[in-house]
């Protein structure tokens, strides 16, 4: 199913030396290690949610976006952002780019623009969607989890 876009999409620039874009080895190796699923925050506020006698689907396809965790008895998605990839602080942080910020710029944006259309999506279908910073779940996991059992506690 095609993303209904309700504001014009960013254009991103494709990565390429052609286009002006350069990157080292180092650089290129450390973004190549960075996974998408199951990272540590993830991790970890899945095990707290389990503990709590909680049960979810991991990164269903089914829905829009592949919600990090879905539990499904209270159609309640959850997403783990990093911090970089999805513009935490975005209007302090973007003044920082000084290599390659004809691309970054844009992609972070892009990333920005979708989830809001995620967001969207989800809520139209009658999914409630929580999204946490990794930083959030790495400093305080207890205020997530308290956020997520407080929510589902609303709806018994």
């Amino acid at each position: 199913m095609p993303y209904e876009i309700s504001e014009a999409p960013i254009l991103v620039p494709k990565f390429c030396e052609e286009n002006g874009f350069y990157t080292s080895q180092k650089t290129s190796q450390n973004m190549a290690s960075i996974r998408s699923k199951n990272t540590k925050p993830e991790i970890r506020l899945r095990k707290a949610l389990y503990h709590n006698g909680l049960r979810f689907r991991t990164h269903d396809k089914r829905l829009p976006g592949t919600p990090d965790i879905f539990i499904m008895k209270y159609r309640l998605a959850i997403f783990v952002d990093g911090e970089f990839w999805h513009g935490y602080e975005w209007e302090k942080r973007k003044e920082h780019f000084k290599t390659n910020s004809g691309f970054w710029l844009p992609k972070i944006e892009r990333n920005m623009q979708r989830d809001r259309m995620l967001n969207k999506r989800l809520q139209e279908a009658g999914i409630t969607v929580i999204r946490f910073w990794q930083n959030e779940i790495k400093q305080n996991l207890g205020a997530c989890l308290h956020s997520i059992l407080g929510l589902i506690a609303e709806r018994q």
